[in-house]
């Protein structure tokens, strides 16, 4: 189990971005700036800020392809999403079941409360979402031999 918490920490820690630290402590990024790692299934990911293995806030992205949903999880500090494009389904629970899915358009929000078992990603179209929370953050896989991403179907404990 440890082993993957630390994989999926790695892995948003791999994708490099180029900020632009700015006087007084400000700090931009620019699309072209963004370095997305691809990750099991196509899905990209990356991290805009802080470091989710370390104390302090952090930003993550994800661009889930169509299709695309990962396994259902959990993360043992409290996460706040904003899907930025394209429409993302999260469904709750452990089933991992896409009948359960709430869609959310662009522009949407929604808190995952930590250790809240859930699953999310897209359906018809990529999406983009934006992840932000303290870390040090660990995430705990509820089907670890279903790997992190695939396509969704209905499973039980």
């Amino acid at each position: 189990m440890k082993l993957l918490i630390a994989t999926f920490i790695t892995f948003f820690l791999s994708a490099t971005v180029y900020a632009e630290n700015l006087p007084g402590g400000f700090v931009t990024v620019k699309e072209d700036q963004i370095v997305w790692k691809i990750a099991e299934n196509g899905v990209k990911q990356t991290t805009l800020y802080g470091d989710p293995s370390k104390p302090g806030i952090y930003v993550v992205r994800n661009i889930f392809p169509a299709g695309i949903m990962s396994a259902p999880h959990s993360h043992d500090q409290d996460r706040f999403v904003t899907v930025i494009r394209g429409t993302w389904y999260a469904g709750m629970g452990p089933e991992w079941d896409p009948k359960n899915n709430i869609p959310l358009p662009a522009g949407s929000f929604m808190f995952h409360p930590a250790n809240g078992v859930h699953f999310d990603g897209a359906m018809a179209n990529d999406t983009e979402v934006q992840i932000i929370g303290m870390g040090p953050v660990s995430t705990t896989w509820i089907y670890p031999k279903e790997g992190h991403f695939g396509k969704p179907h209905k499973l039980s404990q």
